[in-house]
């Protein structure tokens, strides 16, 4: 599917995502523990070596956030039986919970401004998730 008009569109979705993303954050200043939650969520348990290097930060920094989240309730470390050494942090209940708060703040914001667009169906948004879902599913092919 690559014409120019496809790979012009690609980009428009790449920048209207990342901007839709920047829109929740301000209004709903989540913390950085807040894509903690969220990838474990998506991964399941991980060291904090793999959190760090997924959100792109020292292990230091993502060992504050860890241990923040663990504070709160929100995850748990266990000991990795993989590696001795290290330990896997794993989402709670409660951090589940968490998730679920914040997602639903966001999708009331994002609600909210399409009940003003009268031009948007249903099916409009149906077809703007699919997309989204399509780009993000993991490919056969080998290619990410």
């Amino acid at each position: 599917m690559s014409t120019p008009a496809a790979d012009d569109l690609s980009s428009d979705l790449t920048v209207y995502a990342a901007r839709l993303v920047r829109l929740v954050r301000r209004e709903h200043a989540p913390s950085a523990g807040t894509r903690v939650l969220s990838v474990l969520d998506e991964t399941g348990p991980l060291a904090i070596t793999a959190l760090a290097q997924i959100d792109r930060c020292s292990q230091p920094t993502m060992t504050g956030q860890v241990n923040q989240l663990v504070e709160a309730g929100w995850v748990t470390k266990e000991p990795n039986p993989a590696d001795a050494r290290s330990s896997l942090v794993h989402l709670t209940g409660a951090g589940r919970a968490e998730l679920a708060r914040i997602r639903r703040l966001s999708a009331a914001l994002v609600s909210q401004r399409l009940a003003r667009r009268t031009d948007l169906s249903t099916d409009d948004l149906a077809t703007a998730v699919a997309v989204l879902q399509a780009v993000l599913e993991p490919t056969t092919e080998g290619s990410s």
